[in-house]
Protein backbone atom coordinates (compact mmCIF):
# COMPACT_ATOMS: atom_id res chain seq x y z
CA UNK A 1 0.00 0.00 0.00
CA UNK A 2 1.40 3.41 -0.99
CA UNK A 3 2.09 6.06 1.63
CA UNK A 4 -0.50 8.86 1.51
CA UNK A 5 0.73 12.12 0.03
CA UNK A 6 1.52 14.68 2.71
CA UNK A 7 0.81 18.30 1.81
CA UNK A 8 2.99 20.72 3.72
CA UNK A 9 1.53 24.21 3.56
CA UNK A 10 3.98 26.48 1.69
CA UNK A 11 2.98 29.48 3.86
CA UNK A 12 3.98 27.51 6.96
CA UNK A 13 7.26 26.50 5.30
CA UNK A 14 7.97 30.13 4.39
CA UNK A 15 7.14 31.26 7.94
CA UNK A 16 9.50 28.65 9.38
CA UNK A 17 12.24 29.59 6.90
CA UNK A 18 12.09 33.14 8.24
CA UNK A 19 12.29 31.99 11.87
CA UNK A 20 15.71 30.33 11.58
CA UNK A 21 14.56 28.21 14.51
CA UNK A 22 17.20 26.07 16.25
CA UNK A 23 14.75 23.13 16.23
CA UNK A 24 13.82 23.40 12.54
CA UNK A 25 14.71 19.75 11.84
CA UNK A 26 12.48 18.60 14.72
CA UNK A 27 9.66 20.90 13.60
CA UNK A 28 9.80 19.36 10.11
CA UNK A 29 9.72 15.84 11.57
CA UNK A 30 6.61 16.72 13.56
CA UNK A 31 4.89 18.40 10.60
CA UNK A 32 5.24 15.23 8.54
CA UNK A 33 4.11 12.93 11.37
CA UNK A 34 1.05 15.07 12.20
CA UNK A 35 -0.13 15.49 8.62
CA UNK A 36 0.54 11.82 7.89
CA UNK A 37 -1.41 10.64 10.95
CA UNK A 38 -4.79 12.02 9.87
CA UNK A 39 -5.69 12.98 6.29
CA UNK A 40 -8.41 15.36 7.54
CA UNK A 41 -5.83 17.77 8.96
CA UNK A 42 -4.74 20.95 7.24
CA UNK A 43 -1.85 23.15 8.29
CA UNK A 44 -1.67 26.89 8.90
CA UNK A 45 0.04 29.40 11.20
CA UNK A 46 -1.70 30.39 14.41
CA UNK A 47 -0.34 31.59 17.72
CA UNK A 48 3.09 32.05 16.08
CA UNK A 49 3.54 28.41 15.14
CA UNK A 50 2.30 25.59 12.93
CA UNK A 51 -1.33 24.77 13.67
CA UNK A 52 -3.45 21.81 12.55
CA UNK A 53 -7.18 21.98 11.86
CA UNK A 54 -10.11 19.93 10.71
CA UNK A 55 -12.07 22.37 8.58
CA UNK A 56 -11.86 25.59 10.61
CA UNK A 57 -11.58 23.83 13.97
CA UNK A 58 -8.11 24.07 15.54
CA UNK A 59 -6.99 20.81 17.15
CA UNK A 60 -3.18 20.70 17.51
CA UNK A 61 -0.80 23.65 17.77
CA UNK A 62 2.98 23.42 17.74
CA UNK A 63 4.54 25.72 20.34
CA UNK A 64 7.84 26.92 18.93
CA UNK A 65 8.01 30.41 20.48
CA UNK A 66 10.05 31.55 22.19
CA UNK A 67 12.78 29.35 20.72
CA UNK A 68 13.82 27.07 23.56
CA UNK A 69 15.43 23.68 23.92
CA UNK A 70 12.17 21.93 23.09
CA UNK A 71 9.11 21.86 20.86
CA UNK A 72 5.65 21.24 22.27
CA UNK A 73 2.46 19.94 20.73
CA UNK A 74 -0.65 21.38 22.35
CA UNK A 75 -3.71 19.17 21.86
CA UNK A 76 -6.91 21.19 22.29
CA UNK A 77 -10.47 21.78 21.08
CA UNK A 78 -9.96 25.27 19.67
CA UNK A 79 -9.44 28.79 20.96
CA UNK A 80 -12.83 29.24 22.60
CA UNK A 81 -13.31 27.91 26.11
CA UNK A 82 -15.75 25.02 26.00
CA UNK A 83 -17.57 23.16 28.71
CA UNK A 84 -15.09 20.83 30.35
CA UNK A 85 -15.46 17.11 29.67
CA UNK A 86 -16.01 14.94 32.74
CA UNK A 87 -13.20 12.58 31.76
CA UNK A 88 -10.05 13.00 29.72
CA UNK A 89 -10.97 13.57 26.09
CA UNK A 90 -9.20 10.41 24.91
CA UNK A 91 -8.55 7.13 26.66
CA UNK A 92 -4.98 6.82 25.38
CA UNK A 93 -2.76 6.04 28.37
CA UNK A 94 0.38 7.51 26.81
CA UNK A 95 2.88 8.81 29.33
CA UNK A 96 3.83 11.42 26.71
CA UNK A 97 0.55 13.28 27.23
CA UNK A 98 0.69 15.79 30.08
CA UNK A 99 -2.92 16.74 30.78
CA UNK A 100 -3.59 20.42 31.57
CA UNK A 101 -7.37 19.97 31.62
CA UNK A 102 -9.57 17.07 30.52
CA UNK A 103 -9.68 18.56 27.02
CA UNK A 104 -6.12 19.89 26.73
CA UNK A 105 -2.84 18.03 26.80
CA UNK A 106 0.78 18.77 25.91
CA UNK A 107 3.59 16.61 24.56
CA UNK A 108 7.13 17.95 24.84
CA UNK A 109 10.03 16.88 22.64
CA UNK A 110 13.63 17.82 23.44
CA UNK A 111 15.37 16.28 20.43
CA UNK A 112 14.99 14.47 17.13
CA UNK A 113 15.54 11.03 18.68
CA UNK A 114 12.60 11.54 21.08
CA UNK A 115 10.39 12.38 18.11
CA UNK A 116 11.54 9.36 16.12
CA UNK A 117 11.11 7.04 19.12
CA UNK A 118 7.60 8.42 19.72
CA UNK A 119 6.43 8.36 16.11
CA UNK A 120 4.23 5.24 16.36
CA UNK A 121 2.63 6.36 19.60
CA UNK A 122 2.06 9.89 18.30
CA UNK A 123 0.54 8.48 15.10
CA UNK A 124 -2.00 6.63 17.30
CA UNK A 125 -2.78 9.63 19.53
CA UNK A 126 -3.45 12.14 16.74
CA UNK A 127 -6.46 10.49 15.01
CA UNK A 128 -7.91 9.53 18.39
CA UNK A 129 -7.70 13.18 19.46
CA UNK A 130 -9.15 14.47 16.19
CA UNK A 131 -12.15 12.16 16.45
CA UNK A 132 -12.81 12.88 20.14
CA UNK A 133 -12.43 16.66 19.83
CA UNK A 134 -15.36 17.03 17.40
Amino acid sequence: MAEPTIHLNSEVTDFLDQQKHPFRKEIEQLRIIILGADHHLTENIKWNGPNYCVGTADRITMRIQPPAQQVQLIFHRGAKKREQTQDKLITNKSKMLKWKENDRAVITFKNSAEIENSKAELTDIIPEWIQAAE
